[in-house]
């Protein structure tokens, strides 16, 4: 595929086996990256993932661990680096999106979404950006936050407010890390297509796409190309920042 702007650039995508992870993994890919394809349970997805991405000649190879555990984590980049050299690029995007009314939520319900959508951002990133320091890498770190964690949703306390803990979070980390030369930015999406979503909930797609300036849903390549974008020397003087993508919803008016 046409510019390799990644040529010889490690990138390590968590929640990387279907979805927006998927799609992020392979537009690295495309643009020369070596992409580490992390997966938890999706052990098929994931080799679908490493599969089209070698179809087009690119270098990826998969890699489970649960983000949410430190040791498995703390495994996980040990073979990279062992594997690979260094980490030149981490995008946490894995994430769970349960829903559940307040009133009626467990504590391990609600531990379970902050594990997997806001610590596992701080194990991926310490232990990432250990690495980066150790190794002198002027590197890049992209969260994926979203919209939810400025404009909630019913039965997503935990979820929002995971993701609003993940954009202060970055906010932080590029404070701290930015003498290192390292950038930490964040990507808040909208509603992105998936199979099936105008079935499971038309309702709200309909709605999304009236209330929408763009009139459409978002697509997983959206927010890949916004990754690669913060992650290139385009965006060299960027840091700290959210980067909203959601086809102008946060803008429309209220009232």
């Amino acid at each position: 595929m046409g510019d390799k702007e990644f040529q010889e650039k490690v990138v390590l995508v968590t929640g990387a086996s279907d979805g927006i992870g998927a799609e992020i993994a392979f537009h690295f890919a495309g643009l020369g990256a070596n992409v580490i394809v992390n997966f938890n349970s999706n052990v098929e997805g994931a080799a679908k993932v490493v599969e089209r991405i070698k179809e087009i000649g690119g270098d990826a190879e998969a890699i489970q661990a649960d983000v949410s555990d430190k040791e498995q984590v703390d495994l996980m980049i040990s073979t990279v680096l062992e594997n690979h050299g260094q980490i030149d690029i981490l995008v946490n995007n894995a994430g769970i999106y349960p829903s559940k009314e307040f009133l009626e939520m467990s504590v391990e319900e609600w531990d379970r979404v902050i594990d997997v959508n806001l610590r596992s951002v701080f194990l991926c990133s310490q232990a990432v950006g250990k690495q980066m320091v150790k190794k002198e890498i002027n590197g890049s770190m992209i969260n994926i936050s979203s919209i939810e964690a400025r404009s909630p949703a019913p039965k997503h306390a935990h979820y929002s407010t995971a993701k609003a803990g993940v954009e202060m979070f970055t906010k932080t980390l590029a404070l701290e890390l930015g003498r290192y030369g390292i950038r930490v930015n964040a990507i808040a999406p909208g509603l992105i297509w998936k199979e099936g979503l105008e079935q499971a909930w038309p309702e709200g797609v309909a709605r999304w796409k009236k209330s929408a300036p763009l009139n459409r849903l978002g697509k997983a390549l959206d927010i890949a190309q916004t990754c690669t974008f913060l992650a290139s020397e385009k965006a060299e003087w960027i840091t700290g920042e959210v980067i909203t993508v959601d086809g102008g919803i946060l803008a429309s008016q209220t009232y």
